[in-house]
C-alpha cells in the first residue's frame, strides 16, 4: 500500500483488513500473556516443574528483549514484511513446542521461543502502523490496540481456566496457534506494496501516541542501515543473563553466586540499550525509563504468584483464581481511562507517585494476606488497586518518554522504555523464583517473593518523583497537555 486515503478511517478500506489482523495479532498476544498466568500453577504441578515455574515467565521477556531489537534493525534495513513475517512464525512454532510439551523444560523451550516471536511481532507491527497508515490514524490505530489488550486482559484469565478444566491446559496453547494464521492473512494484501524504507513523513514523524516502539531510528536508506550486531549483542547477553540468573537456582552450593554475578552482567549489558544516567535514576528521562522497568518488576514479580497463591494456599480453581487476575484488569482499563480524561488536570509526575503508592500498598496487603492468612478476598480485593496504580503510571510514562525526547531519539528511548519494562519484569521473576524456590515452607516461599516485591515497590516509590525534569517554567505544562493527545494512543498493557 503505497499511498494514503485522505478520507478513510482504520475500519474502512483500504485499511480494513490490515486493522484486522493486527488487532487480532495483538489479542493473541496479550490473551497468551494473561492466560498462561493462570494456568501455570496447573501446568507446574502436572509435569513437576516447579523449580522452572518462574523461568517460565520469565525467559519470554528476556528473549523477547532480543526480538525488539533484531526486528527493529531488520525493519529499518528491508522494511516490515520479512521480520513480521518471520516473527509470527516463531511465535506460532512457540505455542506448537509449549502446547505439545511432555516435561517442564519443553515447555520453557516453546515460551522462549514464543518470547522471541512476540517482541519482534510487536515491533515489526508498529513499523507496519508508520508504513501503511497516514500519521492522521496513527492515534487510532493505537487506540485499537489498546481495546485489543483489555478484552484478553478481562476474559483471558477466566477462559484459560474453563478450557484448562473442561479439556486441557495444552489447548491453551494449541488453540491460538489456529488463530495466527487467519490474523497475518489479514494484513497480507496491506504488505504488497509496503516500502522497505519510510518517506519523509515516517521519517520524521514525531506525532504524540506514535512511539516507534523498537524500531530503532526510522531513517530513509534500507540496506544503508547498518546492522546493529553491537545493541543486538548486548540485548542477547542481558537475556542470557536472565536465563543464567533463574538456572542458578538448579546448582547448589554455587547457585548464589552464580546469581549475583548473573545480575551484575544483566546491569551492564543494559546500559548501552538505555538512555545514559538510566541505572543511577537521573532526574527526567533516565528516570522515567529506569521506572518503567521498576513498576513492571513490582507488579509482574507479584501478580504471576497472586493465581499460584490462591491454587495452592486456598484451593481455587484455575478458573476461579483467574478471576483476581481479571479483576486488576478491569482496574487497570478504568483508571487508564480516568487519567485520559483528566489530561493535564493530572500531572505526569503526580500521576506516577499516586501510581507508585497504589502498587506497593496492594503488594503489601497480598504479603500480609498471606503472612496472617487472611481470607483471599481481602489479596483479591487488594491486588484491584495494583491494576489503577499501573493504569495510572504506564500511559503517563509513555507520554513522559516521548516528550522528553528530541526527534531523532525517539526511535532509541521508545526501544529502550521497552526495554526496561521487559527486562525489569525478567529479572524480579527470576530473583523471585529463586527465593520460592530457596524457602522450605508454602508459606514462607509466598511471603519470601512478596517482601522482595514490596522492597522493590518502594524502590519505585523512591524513583517517582525524579520521573519530573527541571525544566523551563511552563515547559512541564506542555509535557502535561500532551498526555491529554497521545493517552488514547497508549498501549493499556503492553
Amino acid at each position: 500500500m503505497t499511498s494514503h486515503d485522505a478520507t478513510a478511517g482504520i475500519l474502512q478500506r483500504p485499511y480494513l483488513l490490515a486493522t484486522a489482523g493486527a488487532c487480532a495479532l495483538v489479542f493473541l498476544a496479550a490473551f497468551e500473556s494473561m492466560a498462561v498466568t493462570t494456568i501455570m500453577p496447573l501446568v507446574s504441578r502436572d509435569l513437576d516443574g516447579a523449580g522452572l515455574y518462574a523461568l517460565a515467565f520469565a525467559g519470554p521477556l528476556a528473549t523477547g528483549v532480543i526480538g525488539m531489537v533484531a526486528a527493529g534493525n531488520w525493519a529499518d534495513r528491508r522494511g516490515p514484511a520479512a521480520p513480521l513475517y518471520a516473527s509470527v512464525a516463531l511465535f506460532a512454532a512457540g505455542l506448537l513446542i509449549a502446547g505439545t510439551a511432555l516435561s517442564m523444560q519443553m515447555l520453557v523451550a516453546g515460551r522462549l521461543v514464543q518470547g522471541l516471536g512476540g517482541g519482534a511481532m510487536t515491533v515489526a507491527l508498529y513499523v507496519v502502523i508508520a508504513r501503511v497508515y497516514p500519521a492522521r490514524l496513527h492515534a487510532q490505530v493505537f487506540a485499537a490496540f489498546s481495546a485489543a489488550w483489555v478484552i484478553p486482559s478481562m476474559i483471558g484469565p477466566f477462559a484459560a481456566g474453563v478450557v484448562a478444566e473442561l479439556s486441557s491446559w495444552h489447548w491453551v496453547f494449541l488453540g491460538v496457534v489456529g488463530l495466527v494464521v487467519p490474523a497475518l492473512a489479514m494484513i497480507l494484501p496491506a504488505m504488497r506494496g509496503v516500502r522497505s524504507t519510510p518517506d519523509a513523513r515516517e521519517a520524521g514523524s514525531s506525532e504524540p501516541g506514535f512511539p516507534k516502539a523498537g524500531a530503532g531510528e526510522a531513517k530513509p536508506g534500507g540496506a544503508d542501515v547498518p546492522w546493529a550486531f553491537g545493541r543486538m549483542g548486548w540485548a542477547a547477553l542481558a537475556a542470557l543473563a536472565v536465563l543464567g540468573l533463574n538456572l542458578s537456582g538448579q546448582l547448589p552450593g554455587v547457585g548464589w553466586v552464580i546469581a549475583a554475578v548473573a545480575l551484575v552482567i544483566a546491569m551492564l549489558a543494559v546500559r548501552p540499550l538505555v538512555p545514559r544516567g538510566t541505572l543511577g535514576a537521573h532526574r527526567g528521562l533516565p528516570s522515567v525509563i529506569l521506572m518503567r522497568g521498576v513498576a513492571s518488576a513490582a507488579f509482574f514479580g507479584t501478580e504471576v504468584y497472586v493465581p499460584y497463591l490462591l491454587t495452592e494456599r486456598y484451593s481455587f480453581s484455575p478458573a476461579f483464581a483467574g478471576l483476581a487476575l481479571t479483576g486488576s484488569a478491569i482496574a487497570w482499563a478504568a483508571a487508564s481511562a480516568v487519567q485520559g480524561r483528566m489530561g493535564s488536570r493530572l500531572g505526569n509526575a503526580l500521576a506516577v507517585k499516586i501510581g507508585s503508592a497504589l502498587v506497593l500498598g496492594s503488594v503489601v496487603i497480598v504479603l500480609v494476606t498471606t503472612v496472617l492468612a487472611w481470607p483471599a478476598g481481602v489479596a483479591i480485593a487488594g491486588w484491584l488497586f495494583a491494576g489503577a496504580g499501573m493504569g495510572l503510571m504506564y500511559p503517563r510514562l509513555s507520554v513522559m518518554t516521548l516528550a522528553l525526547s528530541k526527534p531523532e531519539d525517539q526511535g532509541f528511548n521508545s526501544s529502550a522504555m521497552s526495554i526496561s519494562d521487559s527486562l525489569g519484569g525478567a529479572l524480579s521473576l527470576a530473583v523471585t523464583g529463586l527465593v520460592f524456590s530457596a524457602l522450605t515452607t508454602t508459606a514462607g516461599s509466598f511471603a519470601g517473593v512478596f517482601v522482595l516485591t514490596s522492597a522493590i515497590a518502594v524502590v519505585g516509590l523512591v524513583i517517582a518523583p525524579r520521573v519530573a525534569a527541571r525544566r523551563p517554567s511552563g515547559a512541564e505544562h506542555a509535557v502535561d497537555a500532551e498526555a491529554h493527545r497521545a493517552a488514547e494512543a497508549d498501549d493499556v498493557r503492553a
